[in-house]
């Protein structure tokens, strides 16, 4: 197993938490995914995991996030919160976009920001994802690219210092693309940190490269 890291410099916003992993181990179905696996991120810095289908990018963020149990190794979030688990401070950004069809697009952000646990502005959430005017329509009424705004917005109603981003792209097209690239900017701008899954370029002009798998 292979992983090339290229450096980038912080930006002077950035803080002193920091994400890092040590010797990571994955195996999921009796398949060895990764082994041997280690980074660090620190606030106002950015990783962008690549790597074949089946590398283990997935696997890593649902790793990082406790839903993938490690096989070995530890993974930890210095300068956080001592007494919550770095799911409760991190945002992650799956595949699924987690959207009740038949609540309205301003009842679902309401839902995810209460149970969250921090109330957010919903309402310039959905403005940030371009999303306000249809803030009363059923979600079921959205297309794929809307659905994938809604689910962005969350990110932007809850403050949350770590973002987790499987694929953050899917589904936006450019002009999305170009919105979601300014809110992580923006996050990183705060020190907050990022370590998104993708195939191809997220929009991030300072990122650090990850590349699992040959």
């Amino acid at each position: 197993m292979f992983a090339r890291v290229r450096p980038a410099p912080l930006p002077n916003a950035a803080i002193l938490m920091q994400l890092r992993a040590e010797n990571l181990s994955c195996v999921r179905g009796g398949r060895e995914v990764f082994t041997g696996l280690s980074f660090a991120v620190a606030g106002g810095e950015a990783l962008v995991v690549t790597g074949r289908n089946g590398a283990g990018k997935s696997s890593l963020l649902r790793t990082i996030v406790g839903l993938v149990r490690l096989a070995a190794g530890k993974i930890v979030l210095e300068q956080g919160q001592a007494d919550a688990a770095i799911a409760e401070q991190a945002h992650y950004l799956g595949h699924q976009d987690a959207i009740k069809p038949s609540l309205s697009v301003g009842e679902n952000l309401n839902f995810w920001a209460s149970y969250l646990g921090r109330g957010g502005d919903v309402t310039a959430a959905l403005e940030a994802v371009d999303l306000a005017p249809l803030a009363d329509l059923p979600a079921a009424y959205l297309s794929a690219g809307q659905k994938r705004r809604l689910a962005i917005a969350r990110l932007v109603a809850v403050k949350r210092p770590l973002w987790l981003l499987d694929e953050p792209t899917s589904s936006l097209d450019t002009p999305a693309q170009a919105r979601l690239a300014q809110l992580m900017h923006a996050h990183l701008d705060t020190g907050g940190l990022i370590v998104a899954a993708s195939h191809g370029s997220v929009g991030l002009t300072r990122a650090r490269e990850l590349r699992l798998g040959p």
